[in-house]
């Protein structure tokens, strides 16, 4: 699965370099790169609501359906596509568009999480043989975890970027990777720390990650008109979970990961806000209903 998603990290990660070339750092490429893809996805995750809305308008004829047609099984899923042809509503129109945003993010996450091969697009053959080297040098440490194994190794570049051997493993690739490493200070926080073991400053990002996190669930909640008070066990668990899964990761992992975690939170939240400004489900139930009756009326002059 990891292959899978790396391929879609490695031509993210084409984007990804093009805005640090831009702007030399690794932080504000993360966010200039992150804002990109919540702008390309807005329209699925428009399309993915209205599916959402059109679907809910239909759930209560639905129900209607399934008293009057209770033990007629074969006449029920009939009138069910007739009531689906009427209502212009395509049942499985939003699995598409739900499931294209969580691709996409999980793809940009493999372009953060392995920079040198997904961002760098440096050979893997070249990575394995730097980092089994760098590993072997007495006294240096990349880190202990090792799925973050490039970040890791970007992190102690500062202290083998003279060796001779290093020098010689990255061939055309050297300056690439200096320059690279020498971009992950944001607002005084090194991107390439780790907040379990670094401590200091690094502990805002897990903190951040939290407070993003909750904070842009409890908003919408209540831009919804249900408060936490009003969710179910399981969405309740869920709430309080997720939040807590995410710090946890944003505390263990390097701080890039983290990062690109407090982003994706904020630029979600706006675009929650605007999704339920201009394309809530009673919006778009409305303006769907005034279509269906215009079409209707269209329909009825061309019988006369």
């Amino acid at each position: 699965m990891g292959g899978f998603f790396n391929f879609f990290g490695s031509i993210f990660g084409y984007v990804l370099w093009a805005a640090f070339q831009l702007v030399s750092n690794f932080g504000i490429a993360i966010i200039i790169f992150t804002l990109i893809f919540k702008v390309l996805l807005f329209p699925s995750s428009v399309k993915q609501q209205k599916s959402m809305a059109a679907n809910a308008k239909i759930q209560l004829k639905q129900r209607e359906l399934q008293k009057k047609y209770a033990n007629n099984r074969q006449k029920y899923n009939e009138e069910i596509q007739k009531l689906y042809q009427k209502e212009n509503v395509k049942p499985f129109g939003g699995c598409l568009s739900s499931l294209l945003p969580m691709f996409v993010m999980l793809g940009i996450y493999y372009s953060v999480i392995s920079p040198l091969s997904n961002v760098l697009h440096i050979a893997s053959e070249k990575i394995t043989e730097l980092s089994k080297y760098i590993y072997s040098i007495p006294g240096i440490i990349p880190g202990e975890n090792e799925f973050y194994n490039q970040i890791n190794i970007l992190g102690v570049f500062d202290k083998v970027s003279s060796d001779e051997k290093v020098i010689s493993i990255l061939g055309n690739d050297y300056d690439k990777v200096s320059s690279f490493a020498d971009g992950f200070e944001f607002l005084g926080i090194d991107l390439l720390g780790t907040p379990k073991t670094d401590g200091g400053i690094l502990f805002i990002i897990p903190i951040l990650c939290l407070l993003t996190s909750v904070g842009s669930q409890v908003i919408m909640m209540f831009m919804k008109g249900s408060p936490m008070k009003n969710q179910q066990g399981c969405m309740k668990f869920m709430f309080i979970a997720l939040p807590l899964m995410t710090a946890w990761f944003a505390y263990i992992a390097p701080a890039a990961v983290g990062f690109y975690w407090i982003w994706s939170n904020i630029f979600g939240f706006v675009q929650s806000i605007i999704m339920n400004k201009f394309y809530s489900p009673e919006l778009l139930t409305a303006k769907s209903e005034a279509q269906h009756i215009a079409r209707l009326e269209i329909e009825e002059a061309g019988i006369k």
